[in-house]
């Protein structure tokens, strides 16, 4: 059966329930707001029946060929659709010229969806190039993998990139309530019950698939069914999940306790706990961009100065996540992570702008220095702003001495350098510049 031609109507109960539950409408379209909500974009574009050529990127189970499905129902244009897995160049060629026939004697246009257009290699996407560049097909392309590593420059310039994010817990959870409730796609007229536990279990398990998340509980479903009380429970869940269902409730203590100790062992110098700890959070579908700003966090807070470099590469690994997605990007965290847990420590920054954010709070901070004043102003001079202020470039070394803090806390001392890593190189540079102090 064809899903892309499917109506609500005419939905086969024998297909599996992730393809029932495909969203028909826009409406039932969940998570992906800013890339097809009523505001966005792509959606005026799809609505007005102008749709540029696009690549939608996102990982597996996220709405790409639902996307593609809509834009087929809305559309005016011919839609064609193809595998790259399963077709060859002789079928895109057919297709291609049969477009340009359309648009030539029929003024009508084509759009060409290609799933999985990372499989066509570089001779078979060179194909598409000229029927995208003249507008005879517009081209509508899946991939799981970047498109800028998978998709031939030329023909990414042509394209519009539309990322889809994974789905986050609670749109998985609406999804799979909406499958357990419907009578007509889902399992409404089993009328199961199931633990909210098991739709938290089931959702962390699935990792941003709506795919996996309904699969899992069609089979869950399925087991309950035979059961008196018709109860997907835990114990209904754990031989299919088998070893991998983890008691991880990102609201619960077990959230806070891994998250906790993840830090604590970065920060204690241990790598091999560090990467235990990423691992249970990776496992249990944890939000990958939670996980890289504790990282981040971490490489300030309690590496600092003693190894400057840990803080680039801490947000050297938050990017690749974002470019990589998962699961490519375990591999920079767990970069940042060994790195970070084996580097020296020091707080020192970070006790110092506490210090410095409470004294600002509690106590009278007193006037900026008359010399640190902005003297970039006509009049400036005659109120003495900046008129002794001394340019460090113009002395030895680029340093002369003079105050920089108000009156009020002249010689308060907030950053204190350890002897640790390359903060002992700091301290001596300090001391030998303010010997006096």
């Amino acid at each position: 059966m064809d899903l892309f031609s499917a109506s609500h109507d005419e939905i086969d109960i024998g297909l599996p329930l992730a393809s029932r539950m495909r969203p028909q409408t826009f409406e039932d379209f969940i998570g992906q707001e800013s890339v097809a909500g009523a505001k966005s974009f792509l959606r005026k574009m799809i609505q007005s029946d102008k749709i540029p050529s696009l690549i939608l990127f996102g990982p597996p189970g996220t709405g790409k060929t639902t996307l593609a499905q809509l834009i087929a129902q809305t559309t005016n244009s011919k839609f064609e659709k193809i595998n790259a897995v399963t077709s060859g160049i002789s079928e895109l060629r057919k297709i291609l010229e049969s477009a340009k026939e359309q648009l030539k004697f029929y003024r009508t246009r084509t759009i060409l969806f290609i799933d999985e257009i990372h499989r066509f290699n570089k001779s078979q996407q060179d194909v598409l190039l000229p029927y995208v560049e003249d507008g005879s097909v517009v081209l509508i392309g899946a991939t799981t993998e970047n498109p800028f590593f998978e998709i031939n420059t030329p023909l990414l310039s042509r394209c519009r990139i539309v990322q889809l994010q994974g789905l986050s817990i609670e749109n998985i959870k609406t999804v799979l309530k909406k499958a357990l409730t419907d009578n007509v796609k889902g399992l409404g007229n089993y009328e199961l019950i199931c633990d909210e536990e098991v739709l938290d279990i089931i959702a962390d398990f699935a990792g941003g698939d709506a795919r996996v998340a309904l699969n899992l509980l069609e089979q869950s479903a399925s087991l309950a069914n035979f059961t008196t009380e018709k109860h997907i429970s835990i114990d209904i869940l754990k031989p299919i999940i088998g070893d991998k269902i983890q008691r991880y409730d990102k609201n619960g203590d077990n959230h806070y306790d891994t998250i906790s100790a993840f830090i604590k062992s970065m920060r204690g110098s241990d790598p091999d706990a560090a990467i235990h700890y990423l691992a249970r959070m990776l496992v249990a579908g944890e939000d990958v961009n939670f996980i890289a700003r504790r990282v981040v966090i971490c490489a300030a807070e309690d590496v600092g100065n003693a190894d400057p470099e840990a803080l680039n590469i801490a947000m050297a690994a938050a990017k690749a996540v974002q470019f990589l997605g998962m699961p490519e990007g375990r591999i920079p965290l767990a970069q940042a992570v060994t790195y970070i847990a084996t580097a020296p420590k020091s707080n020192a920054s970070y006790l110092a702008i506490d210090q410095a954010i409470c004294d600002v709070k509690s106590s009278n901070s007193g006037l900026i220095p008359v010399h640190l004043r902005d003297a970039h102003y006509k009049g400036a001079i005659k109120l003495g702003h900046g008129a002794t202020y001394k340019y460090p470039h113009d002395y030895e070394g680029s340093f002369v001495e003079q105050n920089y803090l108000p009156e009020e806390l002249k010689n308060k001392k907030y950053y204190n350098p350890t002897e640790n890593g390359f903060e002992r190189e700091i301290k001596k540079r300090i001391e030998n510049l303010w010997r006096e102090k």
